[in-house]
């Protein structure tokens, strides 16, 4: 072995374990007497380059962390959070307490209202017609357009939406801006009673909710004692004619017609508001036909469609019009229309 060869070997062991500024700044040796040394010169430049290496890791460490904090700041300063699962499945967030609110549903801003929350909205849609105080609520666009802009302006702590009308693309926008979303999705009664109960923990107004869900679980219960004993008549929905939707499988209203005594014939149809055909129509036989007109949609949807002309509900004269506000909103007012719709369905039951 020559006298330096070890040495000459340890000085390079040592640049395979030296600093990361060797990848970005390397040096050359200097070979004296057969081994390799860093000139006093060189070894300045390193130190040098070490150093900057270093403060511009921490540099970059320090912009990363004023990123995450004002990115989080917002929540931190609204006070302490508490965590639910929304019909969505999506864990949300939201600030134990709420004082502004913004709903892009009318059946969302009707529960806020029946469990005592109205004075915190301050965002609804056009469509938010009912009760008359929601009139006076700034507008933040309709139910299907919505506008972002409009909705940070109003700073809110919470927005509520129904998948059956939001997009998921604009709830993540706002989820972006630090703003809870809660998604609400009911299929049935007992979903529409989830989310009163539901808005009324989460707005700290649970007595109220618990006042108004005994209600409207009496009355509930009082259609469907009354109609026990009926016989279950076939129900077309007509949620339009021209095109012709109805209400499907996952619709809220197959599940009321049930409760009224009756039975979908669009029942296991998929969706909730499917489109159907003009065949399917008439070939369904409907013993009687709903439609919902008369409320938000005035006097649209107030004539049979023409594929259900000759059907036996047109026949026998079993068409009944009935309040949409009462059928298409899955809120407080959907009991109403179970009552009138089990009242159409079944009259003589209620003169007992």
């Amino acid at each position: 072995m020559k006298p330096f060869e070890h040495s000459r070997k340890g000085v390079q062991a040592a640049r395979v374990l030296s600093s990361p500024a060797d990848a970005c700044f390397p040096l050359p040796e200097v070979e004296v007497n057969g081994t390799f040394l860093l000139s006093r010169s060189l070894v300045s430049k390193r130190l040098r380059a070490f150093a900057f290496c270093i403060c511009l890791a921490l540099g970059l460490q320090f912009l990363v962390d004023c990123s995450r904090n004002n990115a989080t700041g917002a929540r931190e300063n609204a006070g302490p959070f508490r965590e639910l699962t929304d019909d969505a499945g999506r864990r949300v967030s939201v600030p134990l307490r709420i004082d502004r609110i913004i709903s892009l549903a009318p059946n969302l801003t009707e529960i806020v209202y029946a469990v005592g929350a109205g004075d915190r909205l301050v965002g609804n849609t056009t469509y938010c017609d009912f009760p008359a105080a929601a009139k006076k609520v700034d507008k933040v666009g309709d139910t299907l357009h919505p506008s972002l802009e409009k909705i940070i302006a109003l700073r809110p702590q919470l927005v509520l939406v129904s998948t059956a009308s939001q997009l998921e693309v604009f709830t993540q926008q706002l989820e972006a801006h630090n703003i809870a979303v809660l998604v609400t999705d009911p299929h049935d009664l007992p979903g529409v009673f989830h989310s009163i109960d539901q808005l009324g923990e989460i707005l700290n107004q649970v007595a109220q909710a618990k006042v108004l869900l005994e209600q409207l679980a009496a009355r509930t219960a009082a259609v469907e004692s009354a109609v026990r004993q009926t016989q279950p008549v076939r129900v077309f929905y007509q949620l339009s004619a021209e095109p012709l939707y109805t209400a499907g499988k996952d619709s809220f209203v197959t599940d009321l017609i049930r409760r009224a005594g009756g039975v979908s014939v669009t029942a296991n149809v998929p969706g909730a508001w499917p489109k159907y055909s003009a065949e399917s129509a008439l070939a369904a036989q409907p013993e009687a036909i709903i439609l919902p007109t008369g409320g938000s949609m005035g006097e649209g949807n107030s004539r049979v469609a023409e594929a259900l002309l000759k059907s036996p509900a047109v026949i026998h004269g079993k068409v009944y019009k009935i309040n949409d506000d009462h059928l298409v909103r899955p809120g407080p007012r959907a009991v109403d229309g179970l009552e009138e719709m089990a009242r159409a369905l079944h009259p003589d039951a209620f003169k007992r």
